[in-house]
C-alpha cells in the first residue's frame, strides 16, 4: 500500500524522501534520513525501527548494502518488510521480503531508490526514477515531489493513495522540511506539491533564523517567528 522514492542530491549533498500510501500518515512510520549519513524508507507491514537503525548503522560508517545486510540478519519478522537505503556517497540498497504485498518492485540507480508495494503495475518504481533523475538541476524537494506525480501517472497504487510525506535534510541537526498530508480523500500529493511551493522559497530563511536570528529575514506578518 506504499510507494516511495529516497534520493540523495549529487549536487549539495542532501538527502530526502517521499512516501504515500493508502493508509494514514505514513511518513510518520515509514520516512527517516539523517543529514552527512543517508536515509532509509521501511515500509509494506512497516517496522518504523528500522528506519533508526539503518541510519545509525550508515553512521558507524556501513554502506547502504552492508547497512541491509545486517538489518536484514538482526530483524524480526523480516519477510514481511520492505526497505530501501541510500548512503552518504549516493550508494543504493533495497530489500522485499516473501511477505511484501502484491505486485512489488525496487528500482535502484546512482543517488536514488525507488520501492513499491500493491502496485498497479512493476512499471511505477522505474517511471518515478526516470523522472527524478530528469532534472539534476531543479531542488531536491521538487525532484522528489515530480517522482510522486510520475508514480501516479503510471498508475500508482492498486487502491486510493490517501497521505504523503516528504523530509529533507542537509547540513544543520533538523530536518529543513518535514511536510505531510496526513489524510486528503482526492489528491494528497498536489496538496504535497502546494505545500512545497508555499515552503521551499522560505526554506533558507528558516535556516538562518535556526542559525543566526540576528541576521535572518522575516516576512513581516505579526507575531511573525
Amino acid at each position: 500500500m506504499t510507494f516511495s522514492i529516497s534520493a540523495r542530491c549529487a549536487r549539495t549533498g542532501m538527502f530526502g524522501i517521499a512516501v504515500s500510501s493508502s493508509s494514514p500518515c505514513v511518513a510518520a512510520r515509514c520516512a527517516h534520513a539523517r543529514a552527512g549519513v543517508g536515509v532509509v524508507a521501511t515500509q509494506n507491514v512497516t517496522d518504523p525501527t528500522l528506519g533508526p537503525k539503518g541510519l545509525d548503522l550508515m553512521a558507524s560508517g556501513l554502506s547502504a548494502t552492508e547497512a541491509l545486510e545486517r538489518i536484514r540478519a538482526e530483524a524480526g519478522h523480516i519477510d514481511y518488510r520492505q526497505l530501501a537505503l541510500v548512503d552518504r556517497n549516493g550508494n543504493g540498497a533495497a530489500f522485499s521480503g516473501a511477505n511484501t504485498l502484491g505486485t512489488h518492485r525496487t528500482v535502484i540507480r546512482p543517488n536514488v531508490v525507488a520501492a513499491g508495494n500493491l502496485l498497479s503495475s512493476p512499471a511505477v518504481p522505474e517511471a518515478m526514477v526516470a523522472a527524478f533523475l530528469a532534472d539534476e538541476g531543479a531542488s531536491l524537494g521538487s525532484r522528489l515531489i515530480g517522482a510522486m506525480q510520475a508514480a501516479v501517472d503510471a498508475g500508482g497504487e492498486e487502491g486510493p493513495v490517501h497521505s504523503v510525506g516528504m523530509l529533507l535534510v542537509r547540513e544543520v541537526a533538523w530536518p529543513v522540511a518535514d511536510l505531510r498530508v496526513d489524510w486528503h480523500e482526492t489528491d494528497p500529493i498536489g496538496e504535497l506539491a502546494r505545500l512545497w511551493a508555499l515552503w521551499e522559497p522560505q526554506l533558507e530563511a528558516y535556516v538562518s533564523r535556526g542559525i543566526n536570528p540576528s541576521v535572518a529575514p522575516t516576512y513581516g506578518v505579526p507575531g511573525d517567528m
